[in-house]
């Protein structure tokens, strides 16, 4: 699984898998059809205004225009504003960034943008679906051109996987009791890189993270716990505490 490092504002460094062909496709199906439903409706609204009052031919013409130019400059105006999501982007949890993991710029959004027009206008979509077959991160040529590539968010991860579940045992004892000195950004980055060796299986990510963490608290991992247990106790540790608390 081809996969691109994203450094978080923790200087942590994430594998997120690349998104594929299928969910670029179903991305692009869900925004256009939001375009569908909303051409539908506003022929409806035409036709309820026509009969109560004549419609002038140039009214409707301005109004065709300003319903084509917002298709034609959807996506780039929803990546630059929605930090490289568009609805059908964001419903699919995917996301265009920079090919280097940083947040892509507004440039590289104009020329991805631009290069629609050879990936999907001039050749019927078939080069840039051919082109995302085949690259190596599940590029399209604006892509390659552009310097980026679509990841997937929310890595795909079992929920027995995940570190975040509420700690249900009323007698349960926490081990490291000043977790609390934690955020909620960091137990959500324990919970991601947790998230992320399983889709991974990046074992340094978990131990560059059990080493930041013990420091941060001041603590040594207990004889007999490994890196992944003890960010999986200090996270329980923290939910459990902070529940306490609130």
């Amino acid at each position: 699984m081809e996969t691109i490092k994203i450094n978080t504002s923790q200087h942590v460094e994430i594998d997120y898998p690349v998104a594929g062909l299928g969910e670029r496709v179903a991305a692009y199906l869900i925004d256009f059809a939001m375009f569908l439903v909303i051409y539908f409706f506003s022929l409806i609204a035409l036709a309820i205004i026509g009969i109560e009052s004549t419609l002038e031919n140039s009214t409707i013409v301005i109004l065709v225009i300003i319903f084509a130019v917002c298709y034609v400059f959807y996506d780039l105006l929803c990546e630059v504003a929605f930090n490289g999501q568009s609805l059908g982007k964001k419903l699919l949890k995917i996301k265009v960034v920079s090919i280097d993991g940083g947040q892509a710029s507004i440039g590289q959004y104009f020329i991805r943008w631009v290069f629609r027009i050879i990936d999907f206008t001039l050749t019927s979509n078939l080069l840039g679906f051919i082109s995302v077959a085949v690259s190596e991160k599940k590029q399209r040529i604006g892509d390659i051109v552009a310097g980026t590539t679509l990841i997937r968010t929310v890595p795909a991860t079992k929920i027995d996987h995940i570190a975040f579940h509420p700690v249900e045992d009323q007698e349960y004892t926490p081990t490291f009791e000043h977790v609390t000195i934690l955020s909620d950004n960091d137990v959500e980055l324990i919970h991601e890189v947790i998230r992320t060796y399983y889709t991974t299986y990046n074992t340094q990510l978990v131990y560059q993270l059990a080493a930041k963490v013990s420091a941060h608290l001041g603590v040594t991992i207990p004889e007999g716990m490994n890196e992944m247990q003890f960010l999986k106790t200090v996270s329980s540790d923290y939910i459990y505490l902070t529940s306490r608390a609130v």
